[in-house]
């Protein structure tokens, strides 16, 4: 019985240790809109993600370039799920606010595709791809941003989750004021891509 029990701990192997994207603490930012103001309503569409990454495992590119899928280091959940309710947070923080039942108007629509979601331990956490939004007023054209936001990351996961929600703020910034300033009738600025 002993043997069994040793066995058991043997193969039990390093501990997994879990990431999240979500801030330990929202900041309100109040840049989307007038002090004041209400609240701004979107629908955020489903995010889009590379199948390979969308996963809890997180998957990290090598020096070498070649990639390899870490069993012990995960996020809390899957990462699409961890994304999208880490924009909501943010966007939140900015005035923008998913769209409840019982909005009489038509609220923009936001769309996010991300292309790469890369990590790059002791380097880099990178994040490409476009967003979209499409105004609830007709007769207006959706605008579309290509985005490149890359954020340096010390050595250590914890500080690649770091640099990842560093990225995932960034993004927030630039889709709360695009919204902001789609339903002002503004242009939309697009964010330029990241020469870091």
């Amino acid at each position: 019985m002993c043997a069994v029990a040793l066995a058991a701990c043997a193969s039990a192997g390093p501990p997994v240790r879990l990431h999240t994207l979500m801030p330990a603490e929202i900041v309100p930012h109040g840049n989307s809109g007038p002090a004041g103001a209400a609240p701004i309503a979107i629908v955020l569409e489903p995010l889009r993600l590379p199948v390979q990454v969308d996963l809890a495992q997180w998957l990290v590119r090598l020096p070498d370039d070649s990639v390899a899928l870490l069993e012990q280091e995960r996020w809390a959940s899957p990462l699409r799920d961890e994304m999208r309710q880490a924009l909501l947070e943010e966007l939140d923080a900015r005035g923008v606010v998913e769209a409840r039942g019982g909005v009489a108007a038509r609220p923009p629509r936001v769309g996010i595709d991300v292309r790469r979601f890369e990590s790059l331990p002791g380097r880099e956490a990178r994040i490409e791809g476009t967003w979209t939004i499409q105004p609830g007023r007709p007769g207006v054209e959706a605008v579309r941003c290509e985005w490149l936001l890359r954020e340096a990351a010390a050595p250590g996961m914890p500080a690649l989750a770091a640099a990842h929600r560093r990225a995932v703020v960034r993004l927030a910034d630039a889709i709360g004021d695009g919204v902001a300033a789609s339903i002002r009738g503004a242009p939309v600025p697009c964010p330029p891509p990241d020469s870091r």
